[in-house]
């Protein structure tokens, strides 16, 4: 009997998952992050290696007849280090989109929107192409991520202190978490060189509790920034399948922001009917797992 190998890589954790023939999983190992831009290539390199060699181990020594890289960071880093691996049968290097992508559509046309820290769009065409779309950082974007929400909050938060727009329970909140409630100070703090792009980012989740009770001004904020990745994700579509697909698409919802039904709602009315939307929730190994079973 063959064996098959993924593994999720990111800049938080990197997980691996050995399946058999059938695609149940025999065994499994977290290790930590991997990204190219924040990890040493030697570092990345043991990291992997020693996990690949215990997973085998574990599993007494079986033979591998195909391995799965999805992987966050360069595409060309992650091609040339496929070629590094020996061993391990045929070897794929993917983007960390893909198995958020075969959860919601299963290798069938439609597509993804997902919404962490940062944000983007994937999809599989008509002909089995995958394609990619945002995951622009959190300088040039990424609509509806968590990043982009405490941007606004931030904003909002601002043009308040400085007398520009209505105190809100949102804006107080903004300056309270940080322990800042004057102009100068507030733009200091985020602008600092010390302060890491994160902490914006760590404002997002005032931003989906205020609009679930009925903020105007976060619900204004989570309505914009979605529907700013909505459109993205309708632009991707029209593109690739039409104005008037001849059935509706599989469209998955990913992350935790999507899962407010402002957020829902938001996504719904701006792709249409010809979108059938479904949330995701198994992890991105499960998607690793069944991207195996169709090799």
């Amino acid at each position: 009997m063959t064996f098959k190998i993924g593994i999720d890589g990111g800049g938080t954790k990197t997980e691996f998952i050995l399946v058999d023939a059938s695609g149940a999983s025999v065994a499994r190992r977290t290790a930590a992050g991997c990204s190219p831009s924040l990890t040493a290539r030697a570092d990345i390199h043991r990291l992997i290696t020693d996990n690949l060699h215990e997973l085998i181990a574990s599993a007494q020594n079986p033979t591998i007849s195909h391995t799965v890289l999805c992987m966050a960071g360069s595409r060309l880093f992650w091609r040339e280090f496929a070629t590094e691996l020996h061993g391990l049968g045929v070897v794929h290097a993917f983007d960390d989109s893909i198995p958020v992508l075969e959860l919601a559509t299963g290798g069938q046309p439609g597509l993804v929107l997902h919404v962490g820290t940062g944000s983007f769009v994937a999809a599989r065409g008509l002909d089995g192409s995958a394609h990619y779309a945002g995951g622009l950082g959190w300088r040039f974007g990424d609509g509806g991520s968590a990043h982009d929400l405490g941007r606004r909050a931030v904003a909002r938060a601002l043009l308040e202190l400085q007398g520009w727009a209505e105190p809100s329970t949102l804006g107080h909140a903004v300056c309270d978490q940080v322990k800042l409630h004057e102009t100068n100070a507030l733009l200091r703090h985020f602008y600092a060189p010390t302060t890491p792009p994160g902490a914006v980012a760590e404002l997002a989740p005032l931003v989906t509790q205020y609009a679930a009770a009925h903020s105007p001004e976060a619900a204004a904020i989570l309505t914009d920034s979605v529907r700013e990745h909505a459109q993205l994700a309708l632009t991707v579509s029209q593109r690739l399948f039409g104005l008037s697909p001849v059935q509706p698409l599989p469209t998955g919802l990913s992350g935790v922001i999507l899962q407010s039904p402002l957020a829902q709602r938001t996504i719904a009315e701006s792709l249409g009917s010809a979108h059938q939307l479904k949330f995701i929730t198994d992890p991105p190994i499960e998607g690793v797992r069944r991207l195996l079973v169709r090799l």
